[in-house]
Order: structure tokens, then C-alpha cells, then sequence
């Protein structure tokens, strides 16, 4: 609950109109937002050397789960005043229990389930 409370109290920041996401090739969970502030996806980097900065830039060119089953289906660009913020953690099942603890008191508009 305490990484959960770090996460949501971290800096929001804007996601770029033009080139990639630069924060950190660390891994952690992140939260994106829409243009309203409303939750739209929570997810965490779970490999990859690129970390977080992979796995959100994986958004932002149409490389994921969340693009294929929201984003595309409703023709959104993050692109268009969207934020995330995100919290680096280190160990993977602790990342795994914050994701799903951030996702289940969140409600996101994506749960990333696809058939």
C-alpha cells in the first residue's frame, strides 16, 4: 500500500507531442491518463533493457495491448494532452502486486485482457 500511495503522489508528466518518452530505462509501474485526468491504462515494464521508457514508448508507436484493444478501437493519440506518472521498483513480483493493486483501486478504462 505504501508503494501504491508513492505511485499515485509521484510528478505527473506530459506526454510529448512529438519524439519519445525519456525518463528512465529502470523498471517500475506506471498510470496514464487522458485529457479529463480519468485513468485510461495502469502497467508496469517487466523486462527489456529500455524499462519504463520501452514499454511507454511501446504505447505511443502501437506496439501493445493497450494501443490494439483501446486506443486504436477509439482512435485516441496519446499524443493529445495525455500524462502518466510512474514509480520505479526493482523486484519484479513486487511491480507485479502494485500493478494489480493500482488497477483494481483505479478501475482503468484498459485492463490489457485480450481474447
Amino acid at each position: 500500500m505504501n508503494l501504491y500511495n508513492e505511485l499515485i503522489q509521484s510528478k505527473i508528466h506530459p506526454i510529448p507531442q512529438i519524439g519519445k518518452i525519456d525518463r528512465t530505462t529502470n523498471h517500475g509501474v506506471y498510470i496514464i491518463y487522458g485529457p479529463n485526468d480519468d485513468v485510461l491504462h495502469v502497467g508496469m515494464a517487466r523486462s527489456g533493457i529500455g524499462g519504463l521508457n520501452q514499454r511507454l514508448n511501446d504505447h505511443l508507436l502501437n506496439k501493445s495491448s493497450f494501443y490494439r484493444g483501446y486506443l486504436g478501437k477509439k482512435n485516441i493519440s496519446l499524443r493529445q494532452n495525455h500524462k502518466f506518472r510512474y514509480l520505479e521498483i526493482e523486484d519484479l513480483r513486487t511491480r507485479a502486486l502494485v500493478e494489480s493493486l493500482t488497477a483494481g483501486l483505479l478501475c482503468p478504462a484498459h485492463f490489457g485482457i485480450e481474447k
